[in-house]
């Protein structure tokens, strides 16, 4: 395991953690290689062993999860999917949630001592179903937010899909924020800086890029002409029932109010898993972003 030495990203913790009243954890970054050559990066917060793993969705970080893992002020994981954050890019294009599943198990068993609340938002929410379908030994419980098989939540807002469809570099991380409030992302300029900071990185040419494969990948599907796969990251959400369905630890869906999961798609839920327990949040999609202490508090609950 190797830690990083840059810790520029968690400048923004302190306040973070005293705007939530609540003592700032010792937070580091770790890496572990993969047999092919790739790495899985996290975020591990607390020095006692993590009791909880979170995992983000397509086009974020592990640090979409920092206000959240403040309130719960447990000892926790949160992971950058391969493609995403600093894990780093597949070949093969291959981020089905049951592919990055294998990531997940394998950072798991070198991190961890004791099975996890998994908790995943969106494609997260899939890629934990799958942990947890196909490695039981790792899950005590899991948690997904704001995702159920088969919707497309990148269908949403058209202004989303030009965010990310390009260019893929920027002369500075400023003109991505511009462009980013321009089009009505994120909240106050503070709160957006943060985001485009943490999810972007500088080229050695100085050029700024995003980190995320799949703003790369959105634009070179246009560049071709082909709007089919622009919207590429639409069909990472069709992983089947049939993982959810395998998963015999508790399982909790948290539909946010002014998400993507409506009362029907959670109701279908149930009816496939009875046993699933259903939690209702005032969120938007992101709502570890949205809701992170109302979220903090469901995952506390969950940890067994």
């Amino acid at each position: 395991m190797h830690v990083a030495t840059d810790i520029s990203e968690f400048s923004y913790l302190p306040a973070q953690a005293e705007a939530l009243g609540v003592p700032l954890p010792e937070v580091e970054r770790i890496t572990l290689p993969l047999p092919d050559g790739r790495v899985v990066s996290a975020l591990q917060f607390g020095t006692e062993a993590p009791r909880v793993t979170l995992l983000h969705g397509a086009g974020l970080n592990a640090h979409t999860w920092d206000n959240t893992a403040l309130a719960l002020q447990q000892p926790l994981l949160a992971i950058d999917l391969a493609g995403h954050g600093d894990s780093s890019w597949r070949s093969d294009v291959d981020y089905t949630p049951r592919t990055l599943a294998l990531d997940i198990a394998a950072a798991l068993d070198a991190w961890t001592t004791q099975p996890q609340t998994v908790v995943g938002q969106s494609l997260g929410g899939l890629t934990g179903a799958a942990v947890a379908a196909t490695r039981p030994d790792l899950v005590s419980a899991l948690m997904v937010v704001d995702i159920t098989p088969g919707i497309d939540v990148t269908a949403g807002p058209a202004a989303l899909r030009e965010f990310y469809a390009g260019p893929t570099d920027f002369a500075s991380r400023d003109e991505l924020v511009e462009k980013a409030m321009a089009l009505g992302f994120g909240g106050s300029r503070p709160e957006t800086e943060r985001g485009v900071f943490l999810n972007t990185r500088v080229r050695a040419d100085g050029r700024v890029e995003w980190k995320h494969h799949f703003a790369h990948l959105a634009a070179q599907a246009l560049a071709a002409h082909d709007p089919g796969t622009a919207t590429a990251p639409s069909t990472l959400h069709q992983t089947g029932w049939d993982d959810l369905a395998c998963v015999s630890d508790p399982i909790t869906l948290v539909r946010a109010a002014r998400g993507f999961v409506s009362e029907k798609d959670a109701t279908e839920l149930q009816r496939r898993v009875p046993t699933a327990r259903v939690e209702v949040l005032d969120a938007t999609h992101n709502a570890q972003e949205t809701a992170p202490v109302a979220l903090a508090a469901l995952i506390g609950s969950t940890i067994l």
